[in-house]
């Protein structure tokens, strides 16, 4: 759509995690540095916290690219609305071994318990990536704390990292969590971008994908970007998305800051829902209020509604543009 207008080689405000578009901002940088300390360790838990659209996934996914494949055997779990049962299925599951065959957890437990001290005869290490952590109950929580009891003599067999969102670190202090919270050996909270730093991310993504000034942002429509989402990455770039969508459909090539104000305006009223259905919206998701506006719960279903959005629009204008400058309309109006 509008990348070739623009002359971009790909849409660069996806909302879906993109390793590829990975920004360094102060607090994604120690997050990152926290991760990599985890793995220097090889055990324990590493918990990282961060609202809603702050970058976490992008984080794992960016950490993922640089693990050593031969050294490290990771597996990722991004489904946390399960029971302990189907959590530890989830975990064989996610290392690559069969569980719809097993008929009790006594099994699963055995056969992730030889799978780790195979790794660990190969010179691998386990890592278990758990995002979405809010989600778990204090049980699940346990039971990934029993898992991290696979051990050897001298090292551990596996290492957790727990991802999620601030209501997490209620569940981390609670009165039961004692044991995991001796575990732990760092913790982190990644919070919004500054102001500064949200101008650098929107600069750094459009590079990425080949832009070259076209289209051009004022200091003042920065500004507002950044007042409007508050620093937080799939925010910026839902609203980024928008603000080129309608640069392309209007033919514009510079963006001020009444242009963010009428982008957010359109935002605002195609999410408000009607007061009948203000309060079973609400009810959908208790946990992620934004979820109705900035798809936080599903990045990628919101990218492809856009998707059909755009593509409605820019059939609409090109029927409006062959009417503008047909031939026929041009005498229409004469014999009128």
């Amino acid at each position: 759509m509008y990348e070739s207008y623009y002359g971009l080689s790909d849409k660069p405000f996806r909302l879906r995690p993109d390793p590829h578009f990975f920004f360094g901002s102060k607090g994604h940088k120690r997050a990152m540095a926290y991760l990599e300390y985890g793995l220097s360790q090889g055990e324990g838990f590493i918990v990282i916290t961060g609202e809603v659209g702050a970058g976490k996934t992008t984080l794992v996914r960016n950490l993922f690219n640089q693990i050593e494949t031969e050294r490290i055997v990771a597996a990722h779990i991004v489904n946390t609305h399960l029971d302990s049962d189907d959590t530890l299925r989830m975990v064989v599951a996610g290392f690559g071994l069969p569980y719809e065959d097993a008929a009790s957890k006594t099994v699963l437990l055995a056969r992730l318990e030889a799978f780790l001290r195979t790794s660990e005869q190969q010179g691998k290490r386990a890592l278990l990536v758990v995002d979405e952590a809010q989600n778990l109950t204090p049980r699940v929580v346990e039971e990934l704390r029993m898992l991290s009891n696979f051990q050897t003599d001298d090292k551990s067999l596996l290492q957790t990292f727990l991802l999620g969102q601030p209501e997490f670190r209620t569940t981390l202090h609670s009165p039961g969590m004692q044991q995991l919270r001796q575990r732990v050996i760092a913790t982190y909270h990644l919070g919004p971008m500054d102001e500064h730093e949200t101008q650098a991310y929107i600069e750094h993504r459009l590079l990425t994908v080949g832009w070259k000034g076209d289209p051009s942002f004022t200091p003042a429509a920065h500004a507002a970007i950044y007042e409007f989402t508050g620093g937080i990455p799939r925010k910026t770039n839902h609203l980024c998305d928008r603000l080129l969508l309608m640069g392309f459909l209007e033919e514009m090539h510079a963006f001020t800051d009444a242009d963010v104000d009428t982008v957010i305006r359109d935002i605002q009223q195609e999410f408000q829902a009607p007061p009948a259905a203000a309060a079973p919206a609400a009810e959908a998701n208790p946990l992620d209020p934004e979820a109705a506006v900035f798809g936080n719960q599903y990045p990628a279903l919101l990218d492809e509604r856009m998707l059909k959005v755009e593509k409605s629009l820019v059939s609409v204008l090109s029927i409006l543009k062959k009417m503008v400058r047909s031939p026929s309309s041009i005498n229409l109006d004469n014999n009128e």
